[in-house]
């Protein structure tokens, strides 16, 4: 595992990237104190860097996967498609278990398996792998575009918008879902502000939406978490918009814990709350969020920040990285098929059969 700085003047940020039969990602553990670059060169990396979040955002975990998936297959030394295809199993279950909650990456890892089936010998089947992650990473790209288009028709000029969490380049591959959306209607000339919520415990709101948003040069406003309500109450926020790490067949939407908080506070407000993801966020399988796995993490991310302990020793810790929002919530979902609305789940079908 390599790290080396990022050079500064780059207008674009490319979360993730295959080159040179390496995978090149910003770690993102690191901002935004320094942008740094980790090139991971085995499989097993990747996991690793998912696991602990240097990579992170449903979209960019699932291509991430992908890659890792095609480099565990280039560096195979099988000799027969069995034998590859065995070792191309046995690296999906490394990677698929990760992270639980964002359906993005057993997504991408299915995917991945079902295009290495169609391999004649085991030259094939690599060159086929690595081909299927830089689609599925073109794909992401331009989901998040159009998704931005559409989302922007929601945004009008002077619109103050609430985030949660980072749902922006950091996240996907390079433009966004939620903060894709503030860009497209940014870049439509639109007068915004962003307000961030910090997202605590990791911060990711104060650590890479506010810098996302710097480097943008769009208005923003960081605040913490808890006072989400008083901006709402004032009359301060026009709509909320947010990421999604897995949508129910249902409409109900798992992200980032304290999402729930906000969106029943927008609707007691009379605020559009709006959730921005790709189809291969949808989760037809299962009826509602009620089905969907809720990720526990490690208490330190509670009881410390940036290793320095807040809480007292001996303190028993709850840390759910995700809750779930039931879709009544929920004014609208963004999605590069369009706009869904009540009823989601027949929308939602009919989005995610174009997509297959």
């Amino acid at each position: 595992m390599l790290f080396c700085r990022t050079v500064r003047e780059e207008t674009v940020i490319r979360t993730i990237e295959w080159t040179e039969g390496r995978i090149r990602l910003i770690d993102q553990t690191k901002l935004p104190q320094e942008q740094a670059f980790l090139v991971l060169g085995d499989y097993r990396e990747v996991a690793a860097a998912i696991r602990e979040m240097r990579v992170r955002g449903a979209p960019a975990i699932g291509v991430a996967a992908a890659y890792g998936l095609a480099l565990g297959a280039q560096q195979s030394e099988a000799n027969s498609v069995d034998e590859l295809l065995a070792e191309i199993r046995h690296i999906s279950e490394v990677l698929s278990c990760t992270r639980p909650t964002a359906v993005n990456l057993s997504w991408a890892l299915k995917r991945m398996n079902r295009a290495a089936q169609q391999g004649e010998d085991v030259a094939q089947i690599k060159a086929t792998l690595l081909a299927e992650a830089q689609e599925i990473e073109a794909e992401e790209r331009e989901a998040n575009r159009r998704m931005g288009q559409f989302g922007a028709e929601l945004i009008q000029d002077g619109f103050r918008i609430l985030t949660h969490c980072n749902a922006g380049a950091l996240a996907t591959v390079e433009y966004g879902t939620a903060l894709g959306v503030v860009r497209a209607a940014h870049e439509q000339g639109k007068r915004i502000h962003v307000y961030a919520a910090e997202t605590r415990p990791r911060l990711q709101g104060a650590r890479l939406t506010a810098w996302e948003l710097v480097q943008e040069g769009i208005p923003c406003t960081l605040i913490a978490d808890t006072m989400t309500g008083y901006f709402l109450s004032k009359g301060e926020i026009d709509c909320v918009v947010v990421g999604a790490d897995r949508i129910a067949a249902n409409g109900d939407v798992a992200n980032k814990i304290g999402t729930y908080n906000i969106a029943v506070l927008a609707m007691e407000h009379g605020v559009p709350f709006y959730v921005a993801a790709p189809t291969s966020t949808i989760d037809l399988s299962i009826a509602s969020g009620e089905e969907i796995p809720i990720e526990e993490r490690d208490p330190e991310e509670v009881t410390h920040i940036q290793g320095i302990r807040i809480a007292p020793e001996g303190v028993t810790v709850a840390n759910p990285a995700f809750d779930i929002t039931p879709h009544y919530y929920i004014s609208a979902i963004i999605t590069e098929k369009g706009i869904l609305q009540e009823p989601y789940e027949a929308r939602l079908r009919k989005a995610f059969q174009k997509e297959g």
